[in-house]
């Protein structure tokens, strides 16, 4: 059992998320990076669908009412095990009564705490990952009890730790495919797009990301098409918008680019006026 103390600006339940369930309006979710939660539960032993808590920008603090072992990976906010400093992507053990803490951001905005054995919670249309309307839940608040299912684990007393590249963190690149609406844009529109650096807007978050600059739109609205997290539109008004895991399931705007899945988790780790540039694959 974990016992949130501070649950931070917004910190949720994650899995791989919920892919099977368009065809009913059903978002994806799911972890926002998931290249950092498939590192944590490798490292555990752990099945790469098990749940773990997705941390934005820090602030939070467990308490943990079991010894358990953990793995803290993605954007690193200076974690400390009892006011003590611990090594982002490895095996770290907790005893009964730790306090697990976040402080001063290094790199990136969204942290997630891997647990022996996934966190236990509700599981809905075959996913625990939090999504307001779905799930009981949908954010983590003080005093919330987190329940575990380290008793099913298999993993072993280990040290096993990972080096990360930081270029997950600090590249401004995001790879992508040509959308369905891409050759409607005129060849001066394709140059453009994958030439300007965008910047991210304040309006971010789970559902997308808006970015600032306008880019020349006189393409006509589609018939309503289905979208996937990583689909990139353009509004009438030239603003581009990145759908991210939170996203609807269908949409009218243009499909200009569709961001790989490593496009995702990059873009997952960045914030408001970082910059980004688009490059085909």
């Amino acid at each position: 059992m974990i016992t949130v103390l501070n649950p931070g600006i917004y910190s949720t339940i994650q899995d791989l998320g919920r892919p099977s369930f368009a065809n009913i309006g059903v978002p994806i979710s799911g972890a926002m990076d998931s290249y950092s939660v498939k590192i944590g539960n490798q490292l555990l032993n752990n099945n790469l669908k098990d749940a773990v808590i997705e941390i934005t920008f820090g602030g939070c603090k467990f308490k943990f009412e079991e010894a358990l072992k953990i793995c803290v990976t993605g954007a690193n906010f200076s974690p400390t095990i009892d006011d003590k400093e611990v090594q982002m992507n490895s095996v770290l053990e907790v005893k009964k009564g730790g306090i697990l803490s976040f402080g001063k951001r290094i790199t990136g905005i969204r942290t997630y705490v891997c647990i022996q054995g996934g966190v236990s919670s509700e599981v809905l249309l075959n996913s625990k990952s939090f999504y307001k309307g779905i799930t009981t839940s949908y954010i983590l608040k003080k005093g919330d009890q987190l329940k575990t299912d380290s008793a099913k684990s298999v993993n072993k007393s280990t040290l096993s730790k990972i080096k990360i590249d930081e270029h997950h963190f600090k590249t401004t690149f995001i790879k992508c495919f040509k959308g369905p609406e891409f050759e409607l844009l005129s060849k001066d529109q394709k140059e453009q797009l994958i030439g300007t650096q965008f910047t991210i807007s304040n309006d971010n978050n789970r559902v997308g990301y808006r970015l600032e600059e306008i880019f020349e739109n006189q393409l006509n609205p589609i018939l309503t098409s289905g979208v996937l997290p990583g689909t990139a539109q353009i509004t009438p008004s030239g603003k581009i918008i990145v759908l991210m895991r939170d996203c609807q399931v269908t949409g009218g705007y243009p499909r200009i680019l569709q961001l790989t899945e490593e496009g995702i988790n990059i873009l997952a780790q960045k914030t408001t006026n970082d910059t980004i540039q688009f490059v085909l694959q």
